[in-house]
């Protein structure tokens, strides 16, 4: 039977480099995935393209999708999504799937599978560890998680603009605003996962691909990855409660 593997997390969590290093390091187990392909209102970034990252269409043909029967259409911070769930079905009908984006489109996907019989691989990529949360939260009474989460992902989501494109726009701070504001309450998301990965090397780290081989978290978490794409336990994979975010 065909399973459905989601892959979710905050943006510049360093969902898209894990997927490029499975395919890399591990082509037997990415070459066995067709990938889901979301509709999206937003612009390609440097280096995505048309149907293969996203169907890049306007805001106005996204929000038209809402009138077909078969697309579901999401708020993903400012920007539209919608996913053609009959394509979606016909899909694992021939070969296992990767939805790789954002939580509450990946809760909901979820959902859908379980309410279709499908088998599900849900894997959340978090920026924290259970334990640091968890720390953060009990020793310091007084930090705001909400803003602790933002600054951190603000931070990744900087470095990783300026690699792409030098000096940011308004529009582009504005956007980073939108992304590191989501992440917490996209965090809170995290205990509908199967599995928690934790990833401190976000989609800006150079330890995806300046060397041969991924270091650091970045090597952790594919290796993570990869041993839950094989059915294999592995040691560096947490589950997280619910209420694990105040």
């Amino acid at each position: 039977m065909a399973r459905f593997t989601i892959l979710s997390g905050p943006s510049c969590v360093g969902k898209g480099p894990l997927y490029g290093a499975v395919r890399r390091f591990y082509p037997h187990l990415a070459q066995r995935l067709a990938q889901c392909v979301l509709y999206n209102s937003r612009d390609p970034r440097p280096g995505e393209r048309d149907g293969v990252d996203y169907h890049f269409r306007s805001r106005t043909e996204v929000e038209d999708l809402r009138n077909r029967a078969a697309f579901s259409v999401f708020e993903v911070r400012a920007d539209l999504q919608a996913i053609d769930t009959q394509e979606l079905s016909a899909a694992l009908a021939k070969s296992d799937v990767l939805f790789e984006g954002n939580p509450f489109v990946g809760a909901h996907l979820l959902e859908f599978a379980r309410a279709h019989g499908f088998a599900c691989l849900s894997v959340f990529l978090s920026p924290l560890a259970h334990d640091e949360v968890v720390e953060l939260t009990a020793k310091r009474p007084h930090l705001d998680m909400a803003d602790f989460i933002t600054d951190v992902m603000r931070r990744k989501l900087l470095r990783r603009t300026a690699r792409q494109k030098g000096i940011l726009s308004i529009r582009d701070l504005e956007d980073i605003e939108i992304r590191a504001a989501s992440a917490y309450v996209e965090m809170q998301e995290s205990w509908r996962f199967d599995h928690v990965i934790v990833n401190h090397d976000g989609e800006d780290s150079e330890h995806w691909d300046a060397f041969y081989y991924p270091i650091g978290d970045a090597r952790r978490s594919l290796k993570a990855f990869a041993h839950l794409l094989a059915d294999e336990p592995s040691c560096n994979v947490e589950k997280w409660e619910q209420g694990v975010l105040p």
